[in-house]
């Protein structure tokens, strides 16, 4: 049992590293994996630089041309926000995208696969997606987010 109980220890530790290690590529520009392993010293995570290639490769982190790590989830979003996103606004805990028509859906289903913190769920239309947030700090950092990688 000791053996199956330090797994599941070691399992729950690599998950809130790497949750952590989302947290800090979505906010700050990470440009190699020893800024990485800094950060989450920073943090309170003890990791070496080849836990940290580890979880590089298994959560599936691009490095973009401008040489910053970016998680593949947040391509695919930018992607679709940039090219279909018309605009967005938020009151209280929702927020309101309009998009192209008929893009909608693709639009909700692009920001419900980037799992961001505070998402509590999203419908689609036609060409409005309605995203509820946990609160309206949520609505108003994921409207950042959304205004970020339309280039405003």
């Amino acid at each position: 049992m000791a053996y199956g109980q330090s797994g599941e220890t070691n399992v729950r530790k690599r998950h809130a590293r790497q949750d952590e290690i989302r947290r800090i590529v979505r906010q700050g520009r990470i440009r190699t994996q020893r800024d990485l392993v800094e950060r989450l010293e920073a943090e309170g995570y003890v990791c070496t630089q080849a836990t940290v290639s580890r979880d590089i490769t298994e959560m599936g982190l691009k490095k973009l041309p401008e040489g910053v790590y970016v998680l593949a989830e947040d391509l695919h979003l930018q992607r679709m926000i940039s090219e279909l996103v018309v605009s967005v606004v938020h009151t209280n805990n929702m927020l309101l995208v309009k998009a192209s028509p008929g893009t909608a859906p693709g639009v909700a289903a692009a920001l419900d696969a980037a799992d961001y913190a505070g998402i509590l769920g999203s419908i689609a239309g036609d060409d409005t997606v309605l995203v509820i947030t946990a609160d309206e700090e949520s609505a108003q950092h994921l409207q950042d987010q959304i205004a970020k990688f339309r280039g405003r």
